[in-house]
C-alpha cells in the first residue's frame, strides 16, 4: 500500500510562505528552500524589529525632553527627579509632545517642577 504523504497540506503550507516571500529578488521569491529560509529571517527580523521600535522611541521621547527641558535651564534628569517627587504623572510619549509641539504648555510643566 503507498504511503499516504498528504500533498494538499504540503502544498497549502508551501503556498502560505511563497506568499510571504512575494517582492523578493531574485531566487528568494520563486525556489522553494531560498524563499522559506528567508522568510523565516524575515520574520526574525520582524520581531526583533517591534522590540527594538519601542527602545528606539523611548530613547527618542528622552532627547525631546531633554533638549526642551535644557532650554528652561534644567537637565533631564532633574526634570523626571522633580517631577516625580511632584507627583506630576505624565509619561514621556506626552512629555516629548508637550516639549516639541506645545512649548508653551511644556514650560507651565516646568515651572510647576520649579
Amino acid at each position: 500500500m503507498p504511503r499516504s504523504v498528504n500533498a494538499v497540506a504540503s502544498r497549502a503550507r508551501r503556498k502560505k510562505v511563497m506568499k510571504l516571500a512575494k517582492g523578493y529578488f531574485g531566487r528568494r521569491k520563486n525556489v522553494w528552500t531560498v524563499a522559506k529560509n528567508a522568510v523565516e529571517k524575515g520574520l526574525v527580523y520582524a520581531y526583533t524589529g517591534r522590540k527594538q521600535k519601542k527602545r528606539q522611541f523611548r530613547s527618542l521621547w528622552i532627547a525631546r525632553i531633554n533638549a526642551g527641558a535644557r532650554q528652561h535651564g534644567m537637565s533631564y534628569s532633574q526634570f523626571m527627579g522633580a517631577a516625580k517627587s511632584k507627583g506630576i504623572e505624565l509619561n514621556r510619549k506626552v512629555l516629548a509632545d508637550l516639549a516639541t509641539n506645545h512649548p508653551d504648555a511644556f514650560k507651565a510643566v516646568v515651572d510647576a517642577v520649579k
